[in-house]
């Protein structure tokens, strides 16, 4: 791939970008789009859809955008169904028990599934490597069990990760035919999960897609993620409940950041336009320098913040670039992420201020 060009800021965040287009890959995707289309999913109005992990962070907005899009929205997850998602059944269920999972599907009789339940964190993954291990890769496999018997038509959405990738050359951009690297063990995990839903699929010519987003944040997400980690500190700062000084990680790396809102769109056009057994980048296809959205959220602080590295905070491995080429995605399913990520930052940063208010 070629060296990147900087780009200059958008929404106030320093971004990179804009590698060279290869052109055969451009003919090869040329190719795949005019390739048919599973015919299961056209259109998510009336269609019954299954969300696992719904009471996650992302699971709520996925949700929203179904109900949106006039689809009716089961959810499965552990614990309460979240308060303000538009879910009309929900099931409380562990999906690594095949029991539950057969239950699940069987219950919801499900059209699609977008499929999001495990464990999200890669620093956590290095506290508890064979809990995520059993969430993201056996959760896989016995939900696509309980699909194989029960709803063998419908569509089912795997959502990987960028962080299969693992390290690749700063200024270059990951597309979808590059090799796995994952150098953690959830990324790890999910690089497994991504086989066993390939393998799987194959054996059992199931209607599976894969996603792999890259970093993405929006409101609604734990505090132990980078993004609304920075806004509860700033808001309690700003609330005069802890000193003026934001505690930070590793900042030398760059991140290919998107609202997760854009996100979730992308698992709806995968649903009604993805091709059966591809997998698709969901990513703005720009990086954006973690000390440069650290600096855009203290620059909307309501008062002065002092930025000092906590080494509690610090990963055993951090990718130090990771950066997506969406082209596929958009030449096949028109999606793109365009949100300001000055829009998204403030959004998050809106939400911890009402929360310390």
């Amino acid at each position: 791939m070629a060296s990147a060009r900087r780009r200059g800021r958008r929404g106030g965040v320093r971004v990179w970008g804009g590698a060279a287009r290869d052109p055969l890959r451009v003919v090869a995707r040329d190719r795949a789009a005019r390739a048919p289309r599973s015919a299961v999913v056209t259109a998510l109005r009336g269609a019954r859809v299954l969300v696992t992990g719904a009471g996650g962070f992302v699971g709520p907005h996925v949700a929203r955008e179904l109900a949106v899009r006039g689809a009716r929205v089961y959810g499965v997850g552990i614990g309460a169904p979240p308060a303000d998602a538009p879910i009309a059944d929900w099931r409380e269920a562990d999906l690594t028990d095949p029991a539950a999972a057969r239950g699940a599907i069987a219950a919801s009789a499900p059209d699609a599934i977008v499929h999001l339940a495990g464990q999200s964190s890669a620093a956590h993954s290095f506290e508890a490597p064979e809990e995520t291990f059993r969430a993201n890769v056996t959760g896989t496999w016995t939900l696509l069990e309980a699909v194989r018997e029960h709803a063998p038509g419908a569509r089912v959405v795997v959502v990987s990760t960028s962080e299969v990738y693992g390290p690749i050359a700063s200024g270059t951009r990951a597309a979808e035919d590059a090799p796995f690297q994952p150098a953690s063990p959830y990324a790890l995990s999910k690089a497994a999960a991504e086989e066993v839903a390939r393998a799987y699929a194959e054996a059992h010519a199931l209607d599976v897609v894969r996603a792999r987003p890259f970093s993405h944040t929006g409101p609604g997400q734990a505090p132990r993620f980078v993004v609304p980690s920075f806004a509860q500190q700033i808001a309690a700062i700003e609330a005069g409940r802890a000193e003026p000084v934001l505690r930070v990680g590793n900042l030398d790396v760059t991140r290919d950041l998107t609202d997760v809102r854009e996100i979730v769109a992308g698992y709806c056009a995968l649903l009604e336009r993805g091709r059966r057994g591809a997998v698709y980048n969901l990513c703005r296809g720009e990086g954006a320098p973690l000390r440069s959205v650290v600096d855009e959220l203290a620059g909307m602080a309501r008062v002065r913040i002092r930025i000092e590295v906590d080494p509690a905070r610090l990963r055993p491995s951090d990718t130090p670039w990771l950066v997506g080429d969406p082209s596929l995605t958009a030449d096949e399913l028109g999606w793109r992420a365009e949100r300001p990520l000055r829009e998204t930052l403030q959004d998050v940063l809106d939400e911890w201020r009402a929360k310390a208010s």
